[in-house]
């Protein structure tokens, strides 16, 4: 597994004789260096950088199905789908063309431009892909963007998926490399990267982030930021920021709430090291206060996950959401 100290840049998925056209590295200092502003400079920073490449007053409404429930053979601490904790879930089948079809169709009568599909697998086989091909091309066909967060991608298999009309590919690295063996043993980080790998090769956007409040700290949250704002061949497009949600039966059903604050600090690290990107309030956004929320559009948030649910766990519903985007000022984004 590549590892990188927390003092060096962090491990890249290509030599350093890459072209010069790759975005501006980070150190995991200079990160750390941004989380440790006073609250009120980084808010200001984040969100200048925010208006140079946004517009302050759109967010990109997403929904996010679980298209194939539970029965997941890793052990990521935070995950009420894995086979390893008792959590009351049942493993379900992957869902039939027609259900995802209405489910697409229901997220773009509520609003949402972006339809995302999760399927609990370690890895997909060949003819899993296959199957959520053809609910890609259902999604297409309600005029959505299509994302899929399948798990491991082998040889071919995001082609075929680019293929069927994929815009996203979701793949989250979840930690920073020297926290990752505390939250998950099945699956190695560089298991990650080479799946980003293959997403980027095929021509598919990423979308790719991370979780925080699983215990690690400030300096090994300013190193799952680098490690993001430094893929290559760029950072992803799309970088969804969690909050554990705590889950009863899970390894990490007891850990100590995360300052709230410290929350808002990782969006507007995010934004200002990931300029372009769209940067999504995530899980855990059901347990955040409006005012929280509030501070993480401040802080440069422009996406979020919208509907009742978020692949197992609950998420604010539609009429909140449109109530405090109102509150707020903000618009959908509709292209």
């Amino acid at each position: 597994m590549n590892t990188t100290t927390l003092n060096e840049q962090p491990v890249r998925l290509v030599p350093r004789s890459a072209p010069a056209a790759t975005p501006e590295r980070w150190l995991v200092a200079e990160v750390a260096a941004l989380f440790d502003l006073p609250f009120a400079d980084l808010l200001y920073r984040a969100q200048t950088v925010h208006r140079e490449h946004f517009d302050p007053g759109e967010v990109e409404l997403a929904t996010l199905l679980s298209v194939k429930t539970g029965g997941c053979p890793e052990d990521c601490g935070y995950c009420p789908q894995s086979v390893h904790f008792d959590t009351g879930l049942a493993a379900g089948k992957l869902m039939g063309v027609d259900t995802v079809r209405e489910a697409a169709q229901r997220a773009k009568q509520a609003g949402a431009t972006r339809f995302c599909m999760g399927a609990a697998w370690r890895a997909p086989k060949d003819r899993d892909v296959d199957a959520v091909a053809e609910l890609v091309r259902a999604v297409k066909e309600e005029g959505l963007e299509a994302c899929a967060t399948l798990g491991m991608l082998g040889e071919g298999h995001a082609e075929t998926l680019r293929d069927a009309g994929l815009d996203y590919y979701n793949h989250n690295l979840d930690s920073a490399p020297d926290f990752y063996g505390e939250i998950i043993t099945t699956r190695d980080y560089q298991d990650r990267l080479d799946t980003l790998e293959r997403v980027r090769g095929a021509g598919v956007k990423v979308c790719c982030g991370g979780i925080v409040g699983m215990g690690e700290s400030r300096l090994q949250r300013a190193a799952l930021v680098a490690q993001l704002a430094n893929l290559a061949p760029d950072y992803p497009e799309s970088v969804p920021i969690n909050h554990l949600v705590k889950v009863a039966g899970t390894s990490l059903a007891d850990q100590p709430d995360l300052d709230p604050l410290e929350f808002v600090r990782t969006i507007a690290v995010a934004r200002i090291t990931m300029p372009r990107a769209r940067v999504r309030l995530s899980a855990g956004r059901q347990q955040m206060s409006e005012a929280v929320q509030a501070l993480c559009f401040l802080a440069g948030a422009n996406s979020i996950f919208y509907g009742e649910k978020l692949l197992t766990t609950g998420n604010p519903d539609v009429a909140a959401d449109m109530d405090l985007l109102a509150k707020l000022g903000l618009q959908a984004r509709r292209t």
